[in-house]
Order: C-alpha cells, then sequence, then structure tokens
C-alpha cells in the first residue's frame, strides 16, 4: 500500500471499470427506447453509471492531486479533458437539427444545463451532456475541497453517504419533475457522491481500507444493483446503490496496489475504458439516430448490436480525432498510442459521463 506521498501508483483497474459504467448508461438508453423487453432487467438501473462516474471523479483527482498543482492547470486540464468532446457532440446534434431553443443550446453549449430544472434544457441536445455540467461545478469546487486535510476520511465519507440518503427525504413534498432534477441532476447534490469519492480517496492513501476485498465488494454491488429497482419514491437514482460504489472502487484500487487479480486491468479493458468517454458522448446520438432512420424494432437484437458497434466505431473516431489531440495540445501529450499505453501505468483521468 502506498502512502500520501506516492499517488500516481497503477490503477488500471479504475480505467477498464469505467467502461462497464458506460456500458450500462448505453443499455439503460437502449432499454428508455423500447427496443427489447428482455433488456429490461439487466439495464432497467443503468443510470447507476452516473455515480459510478461521480464517485470516481472525486477518487482519482484526490488520488492524483498534487500540492503543487495551482487551480487554473487543474481547470485547464479538466476542461481539456471534457469540452472538446463536448463540443464537437453539440455540433453533430445541433446540425442535425435538434429541437431546441436558442437559450436551451447556450445553456448546453457552456454546460449550465443542469443547473436549471427543465426537462428540455438539462436533457437538450446531447443528453449525457447533462453530467458534464455536474463534473464542471466539481472540477471548480476541486482546489477548495482538496485543501481539507482529511484526517477522518471515514468520518467524512459517513457524512456524505447521511446526506445522499437524505435527499429523497427530503424530495418527497417537491412536484414529481423538480423531484426527478433535484435527486439526480442538480450539482450541489450530485456533488455529495464527489466528496464522497474524495472522502474514499484518502482512506486508501491513509491506509484505512477495512479490507473488503473486490470480489465482495462486486457481489455487493451487483445485489444492490437488483434490488434498488425496488427501493421507493426516488430512492432507486442514487441511494439504493451509493454505499456499494463507495466500497466498490476503493476495493478495485487497493487489488491493483496490492498485486491481486482483477478483471478490469486487462489489456482490452483498459483500452475500452481509454475510449470510454468518447463512447458515452456518442452512443445517444446513434441511438436517436437509428431511430429516426431505421425500423429498430423489427430486428431488436440486432439493431442493439448495431448501434453498439456504430457507437464504437464513433467512439474511437471521436478519441482519436478530438479527445487525443485536444489534450496533447493542453498537456504536451507526445502521441496518441503512447497516451493509451501511459493510462495502463498511472492513475486514470477523472471522466464522468452519465445517463
Amino acid at each position: 500500500m502506498q502512502n500520501q506521498g506516492t499517488r500516481l501508483e497503477r490503477l488500471p483497474s479504475l480505467t477498464g471499470m469505467r467502461f462497464f459504467a458506460a456500458f450500462v448508461v448505453f443499455g439503460f438508453h437502449i432499454n428508455a427506447a423500447g427496443l427489447w423487453p428482455h433488456l429490461d432487467v439487466p439495464f432497467r438501473q443503468g443510470a447507476t453509471g452516473v455515480s459510478f462516474f461521480f464517485i470516481l471523479s472525486g477518487f482519482v483527482l484526490t488520488w492524483s492531486a498534487k500540492p503543487d498543482t495551482g487551480p487554473v492547470t487543474v481547470w485547464r486540464r479538466r476542461a481539456a479533458k471534457i469540452f472538446p468532446n463536448h463540443v464537437a457532440t453539440w455540433l453533430v446534434v445541433l446540425v442535425a437539427g435538434a429541437a431546441v431553443t436558442p437559450a436551451a443550446a447556450l445553456a448546453n453549449l457552456s454546460l449550465a444545463q443542469a443547473w436549471f430544472p427543465g426537462e428540455s434544457v438539462y436533457f437538450g441536445l446531447n443528453t449525457p451532456a447533462w453530467s458534464l455540467s455536474c463534473e464542471l461545478a466539481f472540477y471548480l469546487a476541486f482546489p477548495l475541497l482538496i485543501k481539507w486535510q482529511m484526517r477522518r476520511p471515514w468520518v467524512i465519507a459517513g457524512t456524505a453517504v447521511i446526506a445522499i440518503l437524505t435527499v429523497p427525504v427530503i424530495a418527497l413534498s417537491m412536484p414529481g419533475p423538480i423531484e426527478y432534477w433535484f435527486v439526480f441532476v442538480f450539482p450541489p447534490v450530485r456533488a455529495l457522491e464527489f466528496i464522497l469519492g474524495m472522502a474514499m480517496a484518502r482512506v486508501v492513501q491513509q491506509r484505512k481500507w477495512i479490507g473488503l476485498g473486490l470480489w465482495p465488494a462486486s457481489a455487493l454491488f451487483v445485489v444492490a444493483y437488483a434490488g434498488s429497482w425496488y427501493l421507493p419514491a426516488s430512492f432507486p437514482y442514487v441511494a439504493g446503490t451509493v454505499i456499494p460504489l463507495a466500497l466498490l472502487i476503493p476495493a478495485a484500487a487497493v487489488a491493483d496496489l496490492t498485486g491481486r487479480w482483477s478483471p478490469w486491468r486487462s489489456k482490452w479493458m483498459v483500452w475500452l475504458g481509454t475510449v470510454s468517454f468518447a463512447f458515452y458522448m456518442v452512443h445517444q446520438i446513434v441511438v436517436r439516430v437509428s431511430e429516426k432512420l431505421l425500423d429498430v424494432h423489427a430486428y431488436p437484437l440486432l439493431s442493439a448490436l448495431g448501434m453498439f458497434v456504430v457507437s464504437m466505431l464513433g467512439a474511437w473516431l471521436l478519441y482519436r480525432l478530438v479527445e487525443v489531440p485536444a489534450e496533447r495540445f493542453v498537456r504536451g501529450t507526445p502521441r496518441p498510442a503512447q497516451v493509451t499505453r501511459a493510462s495502463t501505468r498511472t492513475a486514470p483521468p477523472a471522466d464522468h459521463r452519465a445517463a
């Protein structure tokens, strides 16, 4: 196990797990399209991928933070990570003729959409970009949040969990659409997961991990993922799976640090995790275009597979032509291939993406 002075240990499993989170979000959107009834059980809770990415962002940013890195550097690097893919997909949807008001288009372009309680705004244009609106708020606050010494990370983690479990209770008195926005979209509320991820990174760095292995943590998450659907009101959105996710991410990190076997750090899983952000940003566009141009319900399984393949191709192109050049411009990274290899050697960049 590392100490606080060695933050850039290998954590390739966290990169590989990112693709699984993006994939369940893809499945969630396929299921929401009513493509195939058999997709309902495995993917109806696919929006849980949101929580994974938000907790992961807090974990990884804290894990890789250096004391001599100023706020402007943090903001520049994070902007270089999220804005190029966002702007590219925003343009694609806008040019394709999305029915959206100029105000909503501007809110989406500036990643301010999650602050507005109207679905036509926060889900306008490229729907998954709403989570980037939250991530941007997290990144802006991170230089202030990281100043917390977090000498008692378990206390902070427990406080964050209690607050997250309280949110659906508070939202019970709200009108339905506002309740959904408050629980699932509103950045200050979702920031609780980001702070939870930060605390869990401190737990591992300070050697305060409880010793839960990757497989028990994974089993706990699977049970919560399947069972949270049956919780009342808006508890399934976040509260039902937040504790297992908060345990799963550090369990995977510890597995990497201790050299224990992990299915997430294979070469292919790390590559898939590397392009997962691009996959996340293009998949909903592919689903919507396919629904408009093709009779996807005639051959649901074949259509779902085709959407996945096209989404992966689009993700690879977006990654190679937009994401890597933009990040290389800001960071001075040598070549795309080297970027991919580097992701297996260091802690992965914090991203995010959601349903």
